[in-house]
């Protein structure tokens, strides 16, 4: 019985280890070159132009503060890899939530992990664990 706790006991602390180490990190990357890449490669049609907040305004208001939300697998890859495929991810749902609702652009872009917002006019946040990468985006779909 003493045996069983015992191993009861190290398996759960064993457990809280794991996933300490699996906490996510934060990283920030260029948003700009991110975005570039994504359109060079043919992820983005170029139909929709993304601005972060403090870098564009004006326009026509389509929706204000469309979310996208997006993981993907990051187990055994880089950060950048993982962070920049996850944004493409978010781009492409924006792109085509703006093409549908007649915007052609996403303006006053933040990052929006767990509903924490993060601005900044050239870098966007990527959160990654051990297996997963995650971006949040928030902006507001504009026609100008």
């Amino acid at each position: 019985m003493l045996i069983k706790k015992i191993c009861m006991v190290t398996a759960l602390c064993a457990g809280s280890i794991v996933t300490a180490q699996a906490a996510d990190e934060v990283h920030h990357f260029n948003f700009k070159q991110a975005v570039d890449r994504a359109m060079s490669d043919g992820f983005l049609d170029g139909s929709v132009k993304f601005y972060l907040a403090g870098t564009k305004s004006g326009g026509q208001l389509v929706q204000k503060e469309l979310v996208s939300n997006k993981k993907t697998n990051g187990f055994a890859k880089t950060a950048e890899k993982s962070c920049d495929h996850v944004l493409r991810s978010a781009l492409i749902q924006l792109q085509e939530a703006a093409k549908a609702r007649g915007a052609n652009a996403v303006t006053n872009i933040v990052s929006y992990f767990k509903a924490n917002e993060s601005k900044n006019a050239t870098t966007y946040e990527c959160y990654k664990g051990t297996a997963i990468a995650s971006v949040a985006l928030r902006g507001d779909l504009v026609k100008f």
